[in-house]
């Protein structure tokens, strides 16, 4: 059995994430370490990218490219969905992007693209996380990145 044996489907990324559309960007957890968020904590998530996307409607008309920060904001939910599968109520907590580094961008993705984002966690203090991430399409790197987040408790909740 390897390592990334958890996987999460719509109705449990749903439950982990506070974001609904049109800002949901992940689809699927394919694969994701158990357990608590460490050092070398992996997940694997998928992105289904349409034509039907309303950010494609602007950007860009008669030449549709999903926006880089969009991509980013992909690779960051992805990490959501590992940071949050170990939290008892996930609706509890927001999870803050408060960094990215080394982003590059290698290739646009477009409508009909399958994004596969893979990424690790490299470095975990108190309630900071730096992550690390690559989004492809058929194998090929569209884009890569390094995120730092910070785990706050949600205004309101219990």
């Amino acid at each position: 059995m390897s390592d990334l044996d958890s996987k999460a489907d719509i109705l449990e990324i749903l439950r982990l994430l506070p974001h609904r559309y049109p800002f949901l960007l992940v689809d699927r957890i394919l694969e994701m370490t158990p357990g608590p968020v460490v050092v070398g904590s992996k997940v694997v998530g998928l992105k289904n990218v349409s034509v039907n996307e309303p950010f494609f409607q602007g950007h860009f008309p008669g030449n549709p490219v999903m926006p880089g920060v969009l991509i980013i904001e992909c690779m960051a939910q992805v990490a959501g969905c590992l940071f949050f599968a170990n939290e008892p109520d996930p609706s509890s907590k927001l999870m803050f992007m408060t960094g990215v580094d080394k982003a590059r961008f290698r290739r646009p993705i477009v409508p009909g693209d399958q994004i596969v984002v893979a990424g690790e966690i490299v470095n975990v203090r108190l309630n900071l996380v730096k992550f690390k991430a690559e989004a492809r399409v058929d194998g090929a790197l569209c884009a890569e990145a390094e995120m730092m987040s910070s785990l706050v408790n949600r205004p309101g909740a219990a």
